[in-house]
């Protein structure tokens, strides 16, 4: 119990830090509060994370399931799975999301909007966002991983940004990242939590052709499809 509110503690003292890094960032050289990365107006906000979380969820459950097919998988109740664990799986996703947005769609992204316009601020923050997962990912050194991961990830972080950059707000981005992690990671058992909700069974690794289409539908269809949302919704 103690260990559990000790890293709770950290946790938690860990975002008020970065909170408070950015704030600094912002007072320093744009004499701005943490309002410029667009929490209010509270209700139009909430809305916007709410839209996100639900259309990167959808898009998760059908890019997860259309991969399944491709290689014969089937998804099983796990034995151990319980709310508890689904809850553990859940904060520890909002945590490191937040603090995710936080870094590279927060004070940073805005400040290099303002420096440098939306399109080149995009993009660094996108490869910034590749890269910093080579290490959280543990494939540095490995070049073909390496470019998987840079690309998997860099083209969400690229969209993510975009949701930034159009909406003023980190709210979307948030509710967009959070979303896909919370299924991925808390549904699918896909995250460093290991077994969550569902398990995989079965299944055999595709070759040639389904093999190719397969990274195509993991690698480009889920930022592919958000870009697309994010791209008709309005602007702020």
């Amino acid at each position: 119990m103690k260990e559990e509110c000790l890293r709770l503690v950290m946790a938690m003292l860990g975002i008020l830090i970065i909170l408070l890094v950015s704030w600094l960032i912002l007072f320093l050289f744009e004499k701005k509060s943490l309002l410029v990365l667009g929490f209010t107006p509270v209700a139009k906000k909430i809305k916007q994370f709410g839209l996100g979380f639900l259309v990167s969820a959808v898009i998760c459950v059908t890019v997860t399931l259309a991969l399944a097919g491709l290689r014969s998988e089937t998804w099983l109740l796990s034995s151990q799975f319980n709310l508890t664990l689904l809850l553990d799986s859940v904060w520890y996703d909002l945590k490191s999301v937040f603090t995710e947005e936080l870094i590279y769609r927060g004070a940073l992204l805005y400040l290099l909007i303002k420096k440098l316009g939306s399109k080149k601020a995009v993009l660094i923050s996108a490869v910034a966002f590749g890269v910093y997962h080579w290490f959280s990912f543990g494939v540095f050194g490995n070049v073909v991983p390496m470019i998987y991961v840079f690309l998997l990830t860099g083209l969400m972080g690229l969209v993510w940004a975009y949701a930034f950059a159009k909406t003023k707000s980190i709210m979307l981005p948030f509710g967009l990242h959070l979303g896909w992690n919370v299924i991925n990671n808390g549904l699918f058992s896909k995250g460093p939590l290991g077994e969550i909700a569902l398990v995989s069974t079965g299944g055999i690794e595709p070759e040639g052709a389904i093999m190719i289409l397969g990274l195509v539908i993991s690698v480009f269809v889920p930022p592919l499809v958000t870009w697309l949302f994010i791209k008709y919704i309005k602007k702020e």
